[in-house]
């Protein structure tokens, strides 16, 4: 029986959130590779190359970096873009009072956007 043509997933945009996510926590490489018990190479190839992470890094690297994978596997947008489930993450971290800023940032930003339409 002959082997059944697949085409690979192209793994490289979700490597590029990934370093863009760790980069911008300003974490390196080594710190993320030592806790999750992988090597530098691996993530650096994961994010540079889009090498094909194991299921179980790939889930833990969605995870740790609130990574929406709609957005690479499905044709449709997604609900929450990436941006959005980050967003999300840092809201959830905040007081009362540091909702009650970004709620009134994202009125004014709200604002000035329909006024410049």
């Amino acid at each position: 029986m002959a082997k059944r043509p697949v085409p690979k997933y192209d793994f490289k945009a979700f490597g590029a959130a990934i370093k863009a996510a760790r980069t911008g926590r300003k974490e390196s490489r080594k710190k993320v590779s030592d806790e999750m018990f992988i090597s530098p190479r691996y993530l650096a190839n994961i994010e540079n190359k889009g090498q094909h992470p194991s299921l179980q890094i790939f889930f833990e690297l969605m995870l740790r970096y609130n990574i929406s994978v709609d957005q690479f596997l499905l044709e449709t947008p997604p609900e929450k873009n990436t941006q959005r489930r980050q967003l999300d993450a840092l809201l959830d971290g905040m007081s009362d009072t540091g909702i009650r800023i970004m709620t009134a940032t994202a009125k004014e930003i709200a604002e000035v956007e329909t006024e410049g339409r």
